[in-house]
């Protein structure tokens, strides 16, 4: 019998791990064809190839970026929108603009909530539930911080005056619109045209209702208010980008996403916040080194611009309002 070293051991060697060389090359995907992100949901993409509807999944050569409602990007494979039919991204165009927010204000992980919007539409009711003052600070210093045109949009009118909450935002020269129940929206439709607009808001503040509304059949589902809490609940699920009827000659596109229950800001940079009000800005050269421009600085610029006549005081508060709203916690 053969002794154990007489074994020619390199015959029974077993084949080492990663030994298929590698190669820089990289396909090109000449062939790949442009699309828009619309929805994701579990790791599936739901894209628009032109006018037909794409699901996709993400190429393993993108590793960990994120791919969000919004993205436009460029697929291979079966994209004819067949039943069963599947395709792949295997890149994403560069973001024009990007709305994150966190879980809260000391989250450090950004969760982006949809890339290349123009108008960040912030929906709240004048009643039922009450409107919640701090979480529409924050969601315009969100608006502001990512580039986006800040649109107030109140619903319920008929319910309450919406003149209270029309005035501390008029300072800060936010636009506004205001609905009622089963009223007219084509004030609404008109600001919505030729843009990429973002809806958030509270559940129950309306925001399913208008996305029916403005773009027939959806079937948003619809939630109702707690009597008890005066909170809504979630109904929808996902961000969903949706295509408007045009009005005149004007197209668009609306996002609906998820009701909020907050809106944390640990992302955005106190001192990046004035870069949004040119105005105010170019009154803040005489600040002192590492001034933020909030209500207890001593010696801050805006208030000799006040004190000389130079801006209104009612302006600079409401600014510094916003500044400490992403200063503290929201309330609850």
């Amino acid at each position: 019998m053969a002794r154990h070293e007489d074994w020619e051991h390199e015959k029974y060697d077993r084949p080492r791990r990663h030994t298929r060389p590698r190669t820089k090359d990289r396909p090109s995907y000449d062939d790949a064809v442009p699309g828009s992100v619309v929805t994701v949901d579990r790791g599936r993409y739901t894209c628009l190839v032109e006018d037909r509807v794409v699901t996709a999944m993400k190429s393993r050569p993108l590793g960990r970026k994120g791919v969000v409602v919004g993205d436009r990007v460029r697929l291979v494979g079966d994209v004819s929108g067949d039943d069963g039919s599947l395709a792949r991204i295997v890149s994403v165009d560069e973001r024009v603009t990007v709305l994150r927010r966190t879980a809260d204000d000391d989250d450090p992980v950004e969760r982006v909530i949809v890339a290349n919007a123009d108008q960040l539409v912030v929906v709240t009711a004048l009643a039922d539930p009450e409107p919640r003052r701090r979480l529409i600070d924050r969601a315009l210093v969100a608006a502001y911080d990512a580039g986006l045109d800040p649109l107030l949009c109140l619903t319920k009118a008929d319910l309450a005056d919406p003149a209270e909450l029309l005035a501390a935002y008029r300072p800060l020269g936010v636009d506004a619109i205001v609905t009622t129940r089963g009223g007219d929206l084509d004030e609404l439709r008109g600001r919505l045209a030729g843009r990429v607009s973002v809806l958030v808001g509270s559940s129950g503040v309306g925001k399913s209702t208008l996305v029916n509304a403005l773009v027939p059949g959806t079937d948003r589902a619809i939630g109702h208010v707690n009597a008890v809490t005066g909170r809504g609940r979630h109904t929808s699920t996902s961000a969903l980008m949706l295509a408007l009827p045009p009005h005149g000659d004007r197209a668009g596109w609306i996002v609906d996403t998820p009701g909020i229950r907050s809106f944390g800001l640990a992302h955005v940079e106190s001192r990046h916040l004035i870069r949004a009000f040119p105005d105010l800005e170019e009154l803040t050269g005489s600040c002192p080194r590492g001034c933020t421009h909030g209500f207890t600085e001593p010696e801050c610029g805006l208030d000799d611009a006040v004190a000389a006549g130079h801006t209104e005081a009612v302006r600079v508060e409401s600014f510094r309002r916003l500044l400490e709203s992403r200063e503290r916690a929201e309330d609850d």
